[in-house]
């Protein structure tokens, strides 16, 4: 028998004003999208930038219906259109954050796990790591150097014929 350990790292700043300006402006960016969510159900606002390597960023918010299956989070929203409209374009740098009317976020927000393995995809479509910001409303925001540090033992590609 042994044993496997699977780690993560998380660089963790104390809020958005720690990170490099164009991160900020990412974060500013995700932050505008999840204004802009449709989320009468939930009333849980998601939004999502995404950096492609041509220098462009495309956003996605939330986007939920009545028939809950139905709905699509913003970072598939984002990552999908990404890849319609740049299919050869691969992907940078992912910043995420969410609003919460009932009280104000303070920690970090996370991926779904149906985004993550979605993301995953890309970063293994494009062979590039895909580094992920992120952040509540305030307070800190966690910084990943790729997809895989959030879905760790994560199934690929490589287990289909």
């Amino acid at each position: 028998m042994k044993t496997l350990e699977l780690i993560s790292k998380i660089t963790v700043y104390e809020d958005r004003y720690e990170l490099p300006v164009e991160w900020q402006k990412l974060l500013d960016l995700a932050h505008e999208a999840a204004k802009k969510a449709y989320s009468p159900y939930s009333n849980f606002k998601v939004g999502a930038a995404l950096l492609l390597n041509n220098g462009e960023v495309v956003t996605g918010n939330n986007q939920e219906n009545a028939a809950f299956p139905s709905g699509l989070c913003a970072e598939r929203t984002a990552i999908f259109y990404a890849s319609s409209q740049y299919p050869e374009v691969p992907f940078n740098k992912l910043a995420i954050t969410a609003i919460n009317p009932m009280e104000k976020l303070t920690k970090p927000v996370s991926p779904c796990g149906s985004c993550r393995q979605a993301l995953l995809e890309y970063e293994q479509k494009f062979n590039q790591h895909i580094e992920v910001l992120l952040a509540g409303e305030e307070g800190e925001v966690y910084v990943l150097k790729s997809i895989s540090d959030l879905l760790p033992f994560s199934f690929s590609n490589e287990y289909l014929p």
